[in-house]
């Protein structure tokens, strides 16, 4: 009896959190109050006890700012400077010039796939490319609360989850599977296209349909402001993004997740360096770009927080047992496992780390093609890790780009959660014919 109410009050906090989320409520209230109720419904003292809500709400929330305060200063920095020099500005005109107002979502997008596949973290590619996305938005003259959307495909979708992406949700399957970045890699090219040319035209779609309906970009009095001055040459802007891509691909094997530090230092000084004598208020940049990425982390760190209590539940430990031991056919079971691990922690990772100690010895033992079951496993885990509650989806709306839920969430919901299903149905029966 007491597994079945904390199982209502997991499932029942994860809703409550993702409700609040959408209605705009501040989450350093709303993530720990509904992790309370996640603590009470499984009688999780709050002070008391090696296992206690204050202790584990605090691992996870401190735990991700000691692990991303960093990276998310520099990025937050990077892009920044790229708003105060008019660099960002300055692609975006070299950009639109080169393919044409109608093309702007298009151009947000590749930038935030190349930057991913290239090794950038997903956190750091939304802070870098935000004030390009923003001036390209501008310029096509097309709802502003799209931009999470177009940033959220081009990071999380075709390229996170893909062969050879250097990012951890495709390497993390490697310790357990005994497989390469590479695994099924043809598979994988075709549900990566697939996701590329569906998921575009799909985000696409939706923003003609909301222009029709009389949306247009609206400006805010917190936007930079546009100054009659001379703007840097576009190379100016890309340069200094060719460095951190650089810099992140030549250490990223031997600093891992550090390079990232390293790569956005080396991007922020080498802007400096060019740029110098556009900025127009150097004080100001950094005083708005440390503000701004106290608040992003912040938000992501409360809702990580919800997870550490979540994940020292009985309820949480018998949805694992429960979703790892699916009858049936293998892959399509290790897809719904670490899909729905990870849409209870909010996290495509952490859903691959705990089923994965489970799920990969028992489908191996069973005779499952290892990079089948690497290649499944990566493209589940980015999907329902999506959800509203996500870290990533609450920094990038909320954090760096400064819309609500409300507004921006369902465009990116359709283009990270949907597209990546119907991705990993596409992969699974791809697998399953051949």
């Amino acid at each position: 009896m007491s597994e079945v109410i904390s199982l209502i009050g997991l499932v029942g906090g994860l809703a409550l959190l993702i409700v609040l989320t959408l209605r705009g409520w501040n989450l350093f209230i709303s993530a720990p109050l509904c992790a309370l109720i996640v603590a009470f419904s499984s009688n999780i003292p709050v002070f008391t006890g090696d296992i206690n809500f204050v202790q584990n709400y605090l691992a996870g929330f401190t735990g991700f700012i000691a692990s991303w305060f960093f990276m998310f200063l520099l990025g937050s920095i990077f892009g920044k400077f790229m708003e105060d020099t008019g660099a960002a500005d300055s692609v975006a005109a070299w950009i639109t010039g080169l393919l044409g107002k109608q093309r702007a979502v298009l151009a947000v997008v590749a930038a935030c796939a190349v930057l991913t596949y290239g090794g950038v973290s997903l956190f750091v590619v939304a802070f870098a490319v935000y004030p390009m996305a923003l001036s390209l938005f501008k310029e096509a003259n097309l709802p502003r609360r799209f931009i999470p959307a177009a940033l959220a495909f081009g990071s999380v979708t075709f390229t996170m989850t893909s062969a050879g992406s250097p990012e951890i949700q495709n390497w993390i399957p490697i310790e357990y599977l005994g497989t390469t970045p590479y695994a099924a890699w043809e598979v994988s090219l075709v549900v990566a296209v697939f996701m590329a040319v569906f998921g575009y035209w799909w985000l696409q779609r939706i923003i003609n349909s909301a222009v029709k309906r009389g949306e247009h970009f609206q400006e805010r009095s917190s936007d930079p402001q546009l100054v009659d001055r001379e703007l840097p040459h576009p190379a100016t802007g890309l340069l200094p993004l060719l460095v951190v891509l650089g810099l992140s691909f030549i250490y990223h094997d031997t600093l891992m997740q550090n390079a990232l530090i390293i790569a956005l230092l080396g991007g922020v000084i080498s802007l400096m360096i060019i740029n110098w004598r556009f900025f127009t208020n150097l004080q100001a940049a950094l005083g708005n770009a440390t503000t701004g990425a106290l608040i992003a982390i912040g938000n992501t760190a409360a809702v990580v927080g919800f997870g550490g209590v979540a994940r020292v539940t009985p309820a949480f430990d018998l949805a694992v047992a429960a979703v790892t031991s699916l009858p049936g056919n293998e892959l399509v079971g290790a897809a719904i496992a670490v899909s729905a691990i990870a849409g209870l922690t909010g996290s495509a990772s952490g859903g691959q780390v705990i089923a994965l100690p489970a799920v990969g010895p028992h489908y191996l033992d069973l005779g499952v093609n290892p990079e089948q079951l690497h290649r499944v496993v990566a493209i589940s885990s980015g999907a329902l890790d999506s959800l509203p509650h996500n870290g990533y989806v609450v920094t990038t709306i909320r954090g760096i780009c400064n819309e609500s839920h409300k507004d921006a969430y369902w465009a990116v919901g359709a283009v990270t959660v949907v597209v990546p299903l119907m991705g990993l149905s596409l992969a699974i029966l791809l697998f399953n014919l051949f």
